[in-house]
């Protein structure tokens, strides 16, 4: 497996610094309020279990389970929810949390959907963000990290399912996936 990772982008230690850092700016802002911390599946179930230990509020995790890629490298567009929320939002403040915001199709319509539920705000939580990619008109509130455009598999993210469990991020060979 770490055999197919051209680089190590970020270390377990980076992110583990970086996701306190998250965890505490959550903390300060969502003082006093109800929130809901909403788990885009499956990318996100790392970086989300890891900050959700570090925010010190009470609060209530959900879980999104959606797709715009398939086995691919690309966004194909078309957004499709497999798995909704459990629980009414309606008057919570809400933070979807993702593991990475690249064309921003994702979000764009997951935003759009949830609003319609009339949570007390919307925030996004990203763990990396790839602007050179986005073709909607979305930004995260809380970044991780800005990364450039390269194909990222690790702590969560994978290629066709696979590289999920590595303890970091690191960027895949493009002889792994194809590309050039």
């Amino acid at each position: 497996m770490h055999q197919d990772i051209e680089s190590i982008l970020f270390s377990e230690e980076t992110l583990k610094a970086r996701v306190a850092q998250l965890g505490a700016q959550i903390t300060a802002d969502y003082r006093g309020k109800d929130l809901v911390a909403a788990c885009i599946l499956r990318g996100s179930y790392i970086f989300m279990a890891d900050l959700t230990r570090a925010i010190d509020l009470p609060l209530t995790v959900d879980f999104m389970a959606v797709s715009s890629y398939g086995a691919g490298t690309s966004s194909s567009g078309q957004v499709e929810i497999r798995k909704d929320l459990s629980d009414p939002i309606e008057g919570k403040d809400l933070l979807i949390v993702e593991d990475i915001l690249d064309s921003g199709n994702t979000l764009f319509y997951l935003r759009d959907v949830l609003a319609a539920r009339k949570p007390a705000s919307i925030k996004i939580c990203t763990l990396m963000d790839k602007p050179d990619r986005r073709t909607k008109p979305i930004h995260a509130d809380y970044v991780g990290f800005t990364i450039p455009d390269a194909f990222v598999v690790g702590y969560g993210l994978d290629y066709a399912e696979k590289y999920r469990n590595l303890p970091y991020v690191g960027i895949v060979k493009p002889s792994v996936y194809g590309g050039a």
